[in-house]
């Protein structure tokens, strides 16, 4: 039997302790050594060193390090020197990002309390919580966090708020009577309190069943721990770029070296020069220009409210092709609010958001004076004055201080004008008596101006009704017949269809020498005056927010420890949810394998009364179907699915650290909406980092086949190993990373969402690469064989033309890499950081070859004026020679 299904005296006897004394020390010892501290194991850290030498371990790395061996062999040092400073700034900057990503246990632990109060010996102190031991008694009262996990045993209006583990806004009340479920939710157990949540009202007593990782909150940390890390899509996309590059790399070596020999050349000489062509296919700069492109992204999502905390899965949003979304605090304002109030056979809306104390009353779609309407008025008054909760406002936010239903009760009057001080100085409080779990209701004693006394009472409707012998009906009080009571049941069942929340509020007149001593005496005859419906309303932006990812391929799914009543509502009311869609529980998932789920699971939009294990367990059968996942959350029961999904997004305001230390992305204003943005934004920094790969390796394959075709033609080199390494990080490199900063083509939220299998050279990209490749390589070799042919005593300037001309013919390409389908089809000056970018490389081009001091470190000489002319005209023929049969195929 589990302790929430025994009696408080078999609960006192299973753990083997004395409620009335507490443990001794000696058995708190015994106990300390048995099962350990009361905290939370961390998983093996790795050290600093090893972390940073990780960094290095990544296939394009590796080929960039391999790369920085041959050219020292070769002699050619200042390759060497540039190629193992990228290599060391890329792991720094991998190394402080994964430094700060492993804190989620830490958050976890600091969310236990410091001090408890427990009864050791026959007396109460306070101690550390992680000195908590088994069978310990703990005492905790409204502001208290539990240290433990705990039976409770005494309760006095007990309330605690559970959100972190369940999802649930609505604090929950325990009692401490034991469960007949044999195995209930987190959010169902109302005899259990949790360690790391928080009592927002009464206080209690419990006895410790569970410390440590055996506790709800430990265990949330052991699948943290085992949860994995997903590979980004564009970790696996570089590393497939890596590998194709190497290839080419061998390849051509073999090629160059088998060559040479057919042709007579030493094998020493001809390997040398195939291994300085093998240098030259990688791009060097690639790795820095895609953190770099990736660092620029980060900084405009800070612009859009959202902070990323792992740089590469900056782009995995970009291809998610579905969101897993918490519904209270992420969908909603997770601010209970009333909507709806019911008088009478009258019903009445009332809008406004969050705790603003505006807004406006309808009846039958017509705006009406709440204080104009008898009922409603007195409805408003007395569920104002049976109310402990503050509403206190901080700069432009309005702040509830208290329990978020009596919050909405309180903001529901002072949105029809109401003040409680003022209300206070019309009636005075003789006598209160607290809301109960048992009673499920509050009443007060209150006499007015006139020294007239009532009785008011606010609870739940089914128990309020109980105790009522009339109801306000038609401005005058009737006694409720059994068709009066029906029509009050059915506006309470329609209330709640909603998913509403209600409250009844009744009053009874008494005379003024009556003394009311119990609840019994003051909680009987009443009058019914109606009824409150409130909800934890959605965020109003994000019903448009659902409906772009949507028309983005990107399925929204709704996964809640809520009810599935209320879930429905929401998720119908932001468009989540349609008539062709799924909902399951937590049950019909407990009793689900990972195949069963994987089955039904696309046609499923709400996930409802779930604990942590489940969310686990829908993200990984999202992830067997071939889906990116983002999921995201704001607690601590999100954290394990929030590590294992594709990509992590946590709140920023509301969300706990656990969830922000285990997330990729943090939203800043804890708005869905956000995340639009940042998918919008995830989608062109992965096409903007193809642009710079076709960029760049367009630039390498022109430079390799120059290079190439020289050998083959039996020519000298027309460009030496210092001009190639210039443009590969010099000139390549500021023109790559402007088109890391190109804006959006304006469809990219009007196409779905790419394969997670997409190659890095899908969509034509390595057509587009070779073409233009192929051409650059042919006119920097037609430039060279010209000026080489017209004076082949000036080897040297024939390098400077072809250099110039390789260099311009990039310079004009890189307008063409804006674009997926012609340079034509996008304003050239767009991009205001490109056009600067090419100012400034053709500044350094002119530099080397003008500046006498760099003149002989790059073996050039002055390019005569007349030559120019050759340059340009051979370096346009790559880009616009190709535009010009997209201009026939358009106009045709």
């Amino acid at each position: 039997m589990k302790f929430h299904e025994m009696e408080i005296k078999q609960v006192e006897k299973a753990l083997e302790t004395d409620f009335s004394t507490g443990l001794t020390t000696e058995e708190v010892k015994e106990r300390t050594r048995r099962h350990g501290y009361n905290e939370l194991a961390e998983g093996e850290k790795q050290s600093a060193l090893l972390l940073f030498f990780s960094q290095f371990k990544d296939f394009m790395v590796l080929v960039l390090l391999a790369a920085t061996l041959i050219s020292g062999l070769l002699g050619e040092y200042i390759d060497a020197i540039a190629i193992i400073a990228i290599v060391i700034l890329n792991g720094i900057l991998g190394f402080y990002q994964e430094r700060r990503a492993e804190k989620s246990l830490q958050a976890l632990k600091e969310l236990s309390a410091p001090q408890v109060s427990v009864l050791r010996d026959g007396h109460w102190t306070k101690v550390p919580s992680k000195e908590i031991v088994l069978g310990d008694i703990l005492k905790f009262s409204s502001g208290d966090r539990i240290g433990a996990d705990v039976r409770v045993i005494e309760s006095n209006s007990l309330e605690i708020e559970e959100s972190a583990l369940t999802g649930e806004s609505v604090p929950v009340a325990k009692h401490t009577d034991c469960l007949t479920n044999p195995n209930p939710g987190i959010g169902d157990m109302e005899n259990t309190a949790f360690m790391g949540t928080m009592v927002t009202r009464g206080s209690g007593v419990g006895v410790v069943m569970a410390t440590g990782m055996k506790t709800a909150m430990g265990q949330i940390a052991g699948l943290l721990q085992s949860a994995e890390s997903q590979e980004t899509p564009l970790q696996r996309r570089l590393e497939q770029l890596g590998k194709i590059l190497i290839t080419v790399a061998l390849f051509l070596t073999v090629l160059v070296v088998v060559i040479g020999i057919m042709r007579g050349h030493e094998i020493y000489e001809m390997f040398l020069a195939g291994v300085s062509l093998a240098v030259a296919a990688i791009p060097e700069g690639l790795p820095a220009i895609v953190t770099v492109a990736l660092s620029l992204g980060v900084q405009k999502m800070i612009r859009q409210k959202a902070i990323v905390r792992k740089l590469p899965a900056v782009e995995t949003l970009g291809c998610a092709s579905v969101i897993c979304s918490d519904k209270t605090g992420t969908m909603t304002q997770n601010k209970m609010t009333v909507t709806h109030l019911w008088s009478g056979e009258q019903t009445w809306s009332v809008d406004g958001i969050g705790y603003q104390p505006t807004g406006d009353f309808y009846r039958n779609k017509q705006k009406v004076n709440p204080k104009e309407e008898k009922a409603l008025q007195q409805m408003l008054i007395f569920g104002m004055l049976c109310n402990h909760s503050e509403i206190y406002q901080e700069e432009d936010e309005y702040i509830l201080d208290g329990d978020p239903t009596e919050g909405a009760l309180l903001v529901s009057a002072m949105k029809a004008g109401f003040n409680r001080s003022r209300l206070l100085e019309e009636f005075t409080i003789i006598k209160e008596f607290p809301f109960d779990s048992a009673r499920k209701m509050m009443s007060i004693h209150v006499k007015d101006r006139q020294g007239r006394h009532f009785i008011v009472t606010k609870g739940a409707p089914d128990v309020v009704l109980g105790i009522c012998e009339s109801v306000l009906w038609e401005g005058r009080s009737q006694f409720i017949n059994q068709d009066k009571q029906t029509k009050v049941q059915n506006a309470v069942n329609q209330l709640a269809s909603n998913a509403l929340r209600t409250i009844a509020i009744a009053f009874k007149p008494i005379s003024s020498n009556t003394i009311i001593l119990s609840e019994q005496e003051a909680e009987n005859k009443l009058t019914l005056i109606g009824i409150q419906g409130m909800i934890d309303p959605p965020r109003p932006e994000v019903k448009d927010a659902v409906a772009e990812c949507k028309a983005a391929g990107i399925k929204t799914v709704m996964i809640t420890g809520d009810h599935v009543i209320t879930a429905k509502a929401i998720a119908t009311q932001l468009g989540i949810l349609t008539k062709k869609s799924k909902v399951i529980e937590g049950k019909e998932l407990s009793q689900m394998s990972v195949d069963e789920l994987e089955a039904v699971v696309e046609d499923v939009s709400v996930f409802a009364r779930v604990s942590p294990e489940h969310k686990l367990k829908i993200v990984k059968a999202l992830q067997n179907r071939g889906h990116i996942v983002a999921m995201t959350g704001d607690g601590v029961n999100d954290a394990p699915a929030i590590k294992a999904a594709d990509i992590g997004v946590a709140m920023g305001i509301t969300g706990t650290d656990v969830a922000k230390e285990a997330s990729s992305l943090v939203l800043l204003d804890d708005n869905f909406a956000t995340i639009k943005a940042a998918i919008k934004e995830g989608r062109n920094i992965y096409e903007n980092i193809r642009k710079f790969v076709r960029y760049l390796l367009a630039s390498n394959v022109g430079e390799i086949l120059v290079m190439l075709f020289a050998m083959i033609l039996g020519m000298p080199l027309p460009l030496v190993p210092i001009q190639i390494l210039w443009v590969n990080l010099v000139t390549d490199g500021l023109p790559a990373m402007a088109l890391g900063l190109d804006q959006p083509e304006e469809n990219v939220m009007k196409r779905g969402p790419r394969s997670p299998n997409e190659g890095v050279f899908s969509r034509g990209l390595g057509w587009k690469v070779i073409s233009r490749g192929f051409l650059i390589g042919i006119v920097t070799l037609i430039a060279f064989i010209i000026a080489y042919h017209d004076d082949p005593n000036e080897l040297e300037y024939a390098q400077t033309i072809a250099f110039a001309t390789l260099v311009m013919a990039q310079l004009i390409h890189v307008f063409d890499c804006r674009s997926e389908i012609s340079v034509l089809s996008r304003n050239p000056f767009g991009n205001k950081y490109l056009v600067w970018a090419v100012i400034s490389s053709m500044a350094l081009m002119f530099a080397v070859i003008y500046y006498p001091p760099l003149q002989p470190v790059f073996h050039t000489l002055p390019i005569e004026a007349e030559d120019w002319l050759l340059i340009l005209g051979l370096s346009s023929i790559p880009t616009f020679l190709l535009a010009g049969s997209f201009l026939l195929r358009k106009t045709k």
